[in-house]
């Protein structure tokens, strides 16, 4: 058998970086979940393209008047988050529906939940968190009108890369996987999966919630 080639991320032949991962959905994917994997790659794409308007967008909120903080956080979460949501929510899909792995499926779960998360933070689009979103557009609107059109459509894309994540959660929660002895026990596996993040999330919520709640008691 000849030895297969990594091709991807697909890199021209005169540069000495070569490809990390071999991903051929044909080949590799049973054909019941192929449409499925499809699809979740598009998602990442979708998401890395909203990473790249994103800083576009805080270019013209930068121009606009606004902080360049916003700037170089969006630079840094499209260098940080299209590597890292490739590696860490779409490869163990990959090779969860590949090799119908259980593991997988766990990790992909919990990081996509997480992510899920992060997409709507970015979304609501807080002030200094490098993300143009729509609190910080239509706040922007009454400052410079440019900018704010600009803004806005960074903050449509974060909304539909959220509402299909969400999406995308259902669908992969209900897709059936190897056997029935496999499927259930996966069944209790997806739903304990959930709880450590939820408390994750409920642990990040609650400490500035208590941290403001004090400081105003003291003022």
């Amino acid at each position: 058998m000849p030895e297969r080639l990594n091709n991807f991320p697909p890199l021209p032949a005169i540069l000495p970086v070569k490809p990390c991962f071999y991903q051929n959905v044909e080949e590799e994917i049973p054909a019941q979940h192929q449409q499925l994997v499809r699809r979740v790659y598009n998602l990442w794409i979708l998401y890395s393209v909203t990473l790249c308007v994103n800083v576009v967008s805080c270019v013209a909120w930068w121009a606009g008047g606004g902080s360049g903080v916003n700037f170089g956080l969006a630079l840094l979460w499209l260098l940080l988050f299209s590597p890292c949501s490739y590696i860490c929510w779409f490869r163990p899909l990959y090779k969860a529906f590949r090799a119908d792995s259980s593991f997988n499926f766990m990790v992909f779960f919990y990081v996509f939940f997480l992510q899920c998360v992060l997409v709507v933070i970015q979304a609501v689009g807080i002030s200094g968190w490098g993300a143009s979103g729509w609190v910080a557009t239509i706040l922007f609107f009454s400052d410079n009108v440019g900018s704010a059109v600009v803004m806005l459509l960074s903050a449509l894309l974060f909304t539909a890369v959220a509402v299909l994540m969400g999406l995308v959660f259902i669908k992969v929660s209900h897709e059936p996987q190897g056997t029935e002895r496999k499927k259930r026990q996966c069944r209790p596996l997806k739903l304990n999966l959930l709880k450590p993040a939820f408390s994750a999330l409920l642990l990040h919520i609650s400490i500035p919630v208590f941290f403001f709640f004090f400081i105003g008691v003291l003022l």
